[in-house]
């Protein structure tokens, strides 16, 4: 369409040029003494229309003329930045595919030919970025090669060279470079040189992803379990983890952190610290009940981190497995001390309903017959494990309920009855 208008236009030009000129009778007389010159007038308007057109053309041919030697120093500037960029593409694909004692020197040679540069006098405006990228790849190779002196050299040398460019393209190079430095620490084994420079991150490259993660793997091997557990929490509310394997990532945190834990106050904060739905998790809460009361923890308390897991058991007994079940029988059976409290007595009715629900069920028949040997309720006791004791699977809580058949029948007086028992309790 724009061709079509330009041509348009161009013959109607032509058409207005040719009316006027053919119109045109003017003349131009030119006086020169004793002469007198008489020129038409159309041909004086094309002479300098040519006259002008020729001066326009020498003038820009002397101007390309002086331009030559700055146009041969752009273009050497361009090839030798050319040759800087695909030396740092070279080493990156070198890199990538595991020559790393190329990637280190086509890096290195990035170095060279940037140097060469700046000598020359041409400053490049991302030169302190190219230098950065350079050296960080040239340690990543040193890295892979084990040479931890020239990656701890190149690492100090990208630190300081993002002095020029825009700040945040220099932030965004120093930050990436404490990155891989503690990544790189923690591919040494050494956790406490990769805390030390995850420490040193702003707060809001700290809370990032892979800061987070390098984070967990490094205090999980400086064995700082409470710290793993804070950073594994928030990659979890980060969805950095797929669901089983955060369960599983958490639950072996949390059994270090109640291992470690020594004391009421400790294991308090430990179980507030944990979000609802780790608390919710059997393994978890049944363990960290079993630790309260090898603590001597108040009974009340570890009744009230158990009781959801009782109310799942009983709504849905395949969602705990065998072991889980007996895990949760014997730490409630721990719990019950036998006084007279209200509490006990409404976990006595609520065991006592829910072993009527399930009458075959032996490890509610057991928790219910300890509890009700503890409330000194000798008759149900004595029905219930009587019923329990050869049901259940478990040697070490089958023991269990012929000692306390045993202890019932000591009560009653009845020696053959609680001989029988503790025979039966040995050959477990």
């Amino acid at each position: 369409m724009r061709a079509a208008l330009w041509l348009v236009s161009l013959f109607a030009v032509a058409v207005a040029t040719a009316l006027l000129a053919s119109n045109n009778v003017g003349t131009v007389a030119i006086f020169w003494a004793p002469y007198r010159v008489d020129l038409s007038l159309n041909l004086v308007l094309f002479a300098l229309v040519m006259i002008l057109l020729t001066l326009h053309w020498a003038q820009r041919a002397l101007t390309a003329l002086f331009e030559l030697p700055r146009q041969a120093k752009r273009w050497r500037l361009q090839q030798k930045e050319r040759a800087a960029h695909g030396a740092l593409l070279d080493a990156m694909a070198q890199f990538m595919e595991g020559r790393f004692l190329r990637a280190r020197k086509s890096a290195e040679l990035v170095l060279v030919r940037e140097k060469s540069l700046s000598d020359s006098g041409e400053i490049l405006e991302h030169a302190g970025a190219l230098r950065c990228v350079a050296h960080i790849l040239a340690a990543e190779s040193a890295h892979a090669l084990h040479d931890k002196v020239t990656r701890q050299s190149h690492l100090d040398q990208a630190l300081q060279e993002p002095a020029g460019g825009s700040a945040p393209l220099r932030q965004t190079l120093i930050e990436g470079s404490m990155l891989r430095a503690a990544r790189w620490a923690l591919d040494d084994r050494d956790a406490a040189e990769s805390l030390l420079w995850l420490d040193r991150l702003p707060l809001g490259v700290s809370r990032r992803t892979l800061a987070m993660r390098l984070r967990l793997k490094a205090a999980r091997l400086a064995g700082e379990s409470s710290q793993a557990l804070d950073t594994a929490l928030l990659l979890i509310k980060h969805r950095a983890f797929a669901t089983e394997a955060a369960e599983s990532m958490i639950r072996s945190l949390v059994f270090e952190l109640i291992a470690k834990t020594h004391e009421l106050g400790q294991m308090q904060r430990l179980w507030t610290r944990l979000g609802e739905a780790q608390r919710q998790s059997p393994d978890l809460a049944i363990q960290a009940a079993q630790h309260w009361l090898s603590l001597k923890g108040d009974p009340v308390v570890t009744r009230a981190w158990l009781k959801p897991i009782w109310v799942r058991w009983q709504a849905s007994p395949q969602t705990l497995s065998k072991a889980q079940q007996l895990k949760l029988t014997q730490a409630l059976e721990k719990s019950f001390t036998g006084q007279d409290a209200s509490e006990e007595r409404d976990w006595l009715a609520l065991i006592e309903s829910a072993q009527k629900s399930n009458p075959r069920e032996p490890l509610l028949q057991f928790l219910a017959g300890r509890l009700c040997q503890k409330s000194q309720l000798w008759g149900k006791a004595q029905l219930l494990l009587s019923q329990a004791a050869p049901a259940l699977e478990d040697p070490v809580i089958r023991r269990q309920a012929w000692r306390s058949l045993a202890e019932l029948a000591e009560q009653r007086e009845d020696l053959p009855a609680a001989i029988t028992a503790l025979k039966k309790a040995a050959m477990e």
